[in-house]
């Protein structure tokens, strides 16, 4: 089984490493119990450094080297690119955490999905942010075809129902200015469609320290307050910024014994990232079983999916608008970082 993974700056890393250490644990697991029909499941990892061109050479090689099926990969443009070439090739890929709704231009049978679209997500939290009482919105957005395409999902749901999106453009504002410009446009809540660290941590610390905006929430829904690196970076300023994470309010039998594993293996609390790598590989290694690693085969059997992962029982459908086969829909919460304890979160919105 091929992996695609961001490890090395500059994709998320962190991010990477807690994808990775779920995709490793299911894998171990598998061989643990008998393998795939008496023989053991290689993962052959490819770090993807959020290049798309890289990532498509991956997964040229990859086939080449004649893995049964890909997994993985973080960032949505990175798994565009992975995704096109896989599709190509007639290679099935089960993408653990990438969004973006159209992950291919056109309908695929190669590729299926376990992270939910982006388009399903981000309503979520704009249904959240909506329930707490803001319509003025400012997004502080890099260029990306991810954040173009969250900003767009944002100003579309939220204008039928009074809300108002603000689009501010990082590459033309430093943080000074970006303040200036959140009082001139008496947005009551800032998101960050931006990349970390930078410029979102010097971004968090302007805004916190800018006592004409003491009022202004700060969000960021693509989820960069989950992982340690943030708490460390930012301490009591990154606390109290909602984002979105894919778990359940609580974890079945099943969750809590992987949850046990992967704090183990990353020697801290593991991100929904983690838990989107096994069940990724929980998932292909069931179909790879039925279907002995035949790729034509496992392409065709996404609609017979039915397997019990972390988070739930995990089925694949064709969902009106998004080009793959999708798992509709993993759990979806909004929390934050308690700023009374930022190593702890709180649920504040479900969907």
């Amino acid at each position: 089984m091929g992996a695609l993974v961001p490890l090395t700056r500059p994709g998320w890393a962190e991010a990477g490493r807690h994808l990775l250490a779920g995709l490793e644990l299911a894998v171990h697991e598998v061989n643990d119990t008998g393998g795939m029909a008496g023989r053991p499941l290689e993962l052959v990892v490819r770090d993807t450094a959020a290049d798309p061109r890289r990532a498509a050479a991956a997964v040229d090689e990859l086939a080449r080297l004649g893995v049964a099926a890909l997994a993985g990969e973080y960032h949505s443009v990175v798994a565009r690119a992975a995704a096109a070439r896989a599709d190509a090739l007639g290679l099935p890929f089960l993408c653990s955490s990438a969004v973006l709704d159209a992950l291919t231009e056109q309908p695929t049978e190669w590729v299926a999905r376990i992270a939910p679209a982006q388009s399903h997500g981000w309503q979520v939290y704009a249904d959240f942010l909506l329930g707490a009482g803001h319509s003025r919105i400012a997004v502080a957005a890099e260029p990306s075809v991810y954040w173009a395409s969250g900003a767009r999902i944002l100003r579309d749901y939220l204008a039928p129902r009074g809300g108002t999106v603000i689009e501010l453009d990082v590459r033309a504002l430093d943080p000074e200015a970006l303040c200036d410009a959140l009082v001139d446009q008496r947005a009551s809540a800032l998101l960050l469609l931006v990349g970390h660290p930078e410029p979102a941590v010097p971004l968090v610390k302007s805004v916190r320290h800018d006592q004409r905006l003491a009022g202004i929430m700060i969000g960021a829904p693509a989820g960069q307050p989950e992982f340690a690196e943030w708490a460390g970076l930012l301490g009591s300023d990154g606390a109290g910024i909602p984002f979105l994470r894919y778990l359940p309010e609580s974890l079945g039998p099943h969750g809590i014994r992987v949850e046990a594993a992967l704090r183990e293996r990353l020697a801290e609390a593991p991100s929904f990232v983690a838990f989107e790598g096994y069940d990724t590989v929980t998932v292909l290694a069931e179909v790879l079983r039925s279907h002995d690693g035949d790729r034509a085969r496992t392409a065709e059997s996404w609609a017979r999916v039915a397997v019990d992962g972390t988070r739930g029982q995990i089925r694949f459908s064709r969902t009106p608008g998004i080009s793959v086969w999708q798992w509709a829909w993993a759990p979806v919460q909004v929390v934050d970082r308690d700023p009374a304890e930022p190593d702890r979160f709180r649920i504040l919105h479900t969907g």
